[in-house]
């Protein structure tokens, strides 16, 4: 089996079903991992898992490792230096999935009818100038972290559907992002709805659309670990998808469907997101951020493989990579089977 360091996937990337109850323990209980995140809402699944004993009944003693963009999180998985992951597909989790280091055990976070979703937005400079639909980004700047990254098929996907060309900026971090939309020194982008909303709550940007207008039933993150986790450590990585799905079902209860204490949920995601925030002024954002996670982590194949089209299209990579070699479907429970 081919092994990956840090460097040697960062060269690559530039060219069964978890169930609802828990999984029998890891083999060795106490078994160490680290779980790679972002400090999103969205990755709430996680860390409910963690705060809830979710992973210490699984077997799992779990470290979190944060990120600031899908892409470093995949090279991470490929050089064994983080377990497991949640995040969007990307052209390097592709490509990296087509050399044999990574593989897509489940789903995350997806846009659902009926809840709201991620938002296309602009600076406030480009809407005083006039650009106040998707339409109106034709000829302007779209930021993205990286090409090839989740933002940057959003953006194509609507400017495909508008008929429009845009062109995308590379910026490397969301919080670069945040702060070129501020300026005005770029005229688009895509986000989340708990980023989305206090920023147009500012003034400082306006939303302009819905992501699920240009791309319904988007599977928006997936989960994912190296090829050796999947095939060598089943145990351990069904233990993990059992925890992390229990994290997800008490998210949907309190955020979602209202059964469950919500205050007490916003106190715990408060933890990890908007850490440098007091309560009162994070809980809002945390809020506004609640999107579907999907139920055992349930995988939208049909939304995979119209992303892996758009980055084969593009010639983001290879062309003969198929949905099969990214996605380890011993593990998935396929949504809406």
């Amino acid at each position: 089996m081919t092994t990956f360091n840090r460097r040697t996937a960062l060269a690559l990337m530039g060219g069964t079903a978890a169930t609802v109850g828990l999984a029998a323990p890891a083999i060795a209980a106490g078994k160490k991992i680290k779980v790679g995140a972002l400090r999103f809402t969205s990755h709430s699944g996680s860390f409910i898992a963690l705060e809830r004993g979710y992973f210490k009944d699984a077997g799992l003693d779990v470290e979190f490792e944060f990120f600031q963009a899908a892409q470093p999180m995949a090279v991470a998985i490929a050089s064994g230096d983080v377990d497991y992951a949640v995040t969007a597909m990307s052209g390097g989790l592709i490509s990296l999935a087509d050399k044999g280091a990574i593989k897509v055990i489940g789903g995350a976070l997806s846009e659902e009818p009926g809840i709201d979703g991620q938002k296309y937005l602009v600076s406030d400079a480009a809407f005083q100038a006039g650009v106040k639909t998707p339409k109106d980004l034709a000829g302007k700047t779209f930021a993205v972290t990286q090409a090839g990254s989740s933002f940057h098929y959003m953006g194509s996907k609507m400017a495909q559907a508008e008929g429009i060309n845009i062109s995308f900026t590379p910026l490397q971090k969301v919080g670069a992002i945040i702060g070129a939309m501020k300026s005005g020194q770029v005229d688009g982008w895509s986000i989340v709805p708990h980023i989305a909303k206090p920023l147009a709550g500012s003034g400082a940007v306006h939303i302009i659309g819905d992501v699920a207008d240009y791309i319904p039933d988007y599977q928006v993150t997936t989960v994912f670990t190296s090829v050796k986790n999947a095939a060598d450590e089943r145990g351990m990585t069904e233990s993990f998808l059992a925890g992390y799905a229990k994290g997800v079902d008490d998210y949907a209860a309190a955020m979602i469907d209202e059964t469950a204490d919500q205050d007490a949920m916003v106190d715990l995601i408060h933890k990890y997101v908007y850490t440098d925030r007091e309560r009162a002024k994070a809980a809002p954002s945390i809020i506004n951020g609640t999107m579907r996670l999907n139920t055992g982590a349930a995988l939208n194949i049909a939304s995979l493989q119209d992303q892996l089209s758009w980055f084969q299209s593009e010639k983001l990579v290879d062309a003969d990579i198929s949905i099969d070699q990214i996605v380890d479907q011993s593990y998935v429970k396929i949504l809406g089977a």
